[in-house]
């Protein structure tokens, strides 16, 4: 029985955050690309497709708590769940399906439990 590859798009200004973040990815088996903000990470989503996208809130030229609004609008053609790591609390957010904020300082181990757990409960892409 093949596994089937997940994808997932980190989203984050600070380049040393999406490197560790991208890192822990790879170790857990998933193919990870990174965004440097969030017109990035849309250009990034319009253009192949992900399962996961991880991102933050505060970046240059698209935050996250507009990109997440921006793939409500206009989603993508493919299923993707979406977790915001902030501070902040933006209830807000709480309305956009699929998606799950989780409160910094997030641990990696949490967040890749968090990934997990969701990925389980979603089918397969059929990509």
């Amino acid at each position: 029985m093949s596994e089937t590859v997940r994808r997932v798009l980190v989203a984050d200004d600070e380049a040393p955050i999406r490197r560790v973040v991208r890192l822990s990815l790879e170790r857990a088996g998933y193919v990870v690309e990174e965004a440097s903000n969030g017109v990035a990470a849309l250009e990034a989503l319009r253009a192949r497709p992900f399962d996961v996208l991880v991102t933050d809130i505060e970046m240059p030229q698209m935050s996250g708590d507009q990109l997440c609004w921006t793939l409500a609008d206009d989603p993508p053609p493919h299923p993707l769940m979406i977790f915001v790591v902030t501070g902040r609390s933006d209830a807000r957010l709480d309305e956009i399906e699929n998606v799950e904020r989780l409160e910094k300082p997030v641990s990696l181990r949490h967040l890749l439990a968090r990934i997990a757990a969701r990925l389980e409960t979603q089918a397969a892409p059929t990509t």
